[in-house]
């Protein structure tokens, strides 16, 4: 299946194993890294990262939609939005 990224922009969603915020400093490396390997995919068409698409191949790709909003297209039809909220209160600490 594939999924729009932004101004035309079209990712194969069996391929992406992360959709991360740009936000933290390790984000902020791995793009860097990327950029200087030429393993960078900018899909942003000049705007701000909004979002970092790591892939299987390695590469990474820059977006300037939300991860959120990236993780909703990617969704297949019938399968549960909230499988992309942040559920790390809904897990129990303890196994019971």
């Amino acid at each position: 299946m594939l999924v729009h990224i932004g101004f035309g922009n079209i990712v194969n969603t069996e391929k992406i194993i992360a959709i991360v915020s740009p936000e933290s400093a390790p984000i902020k490396r791995l793009v860097q890294r990327a950029k200087e390997d030429g393993t960078a995919i900018d899909a942003t068409q000049g705007r701000r990262t909004k979002s970092v698409l790591v892939m299987e191949s390695g590469q990474v790709v820059l977006s300037a939609l939300l991860p959120e909003t990236i993780a909703g297209r990617a969704l297949m039809p019938g399968q549960d939005p909230g499988m992309i909220a942040d559920r790390e209160d809904s897990e129990p600490d303890e196994k019971e």
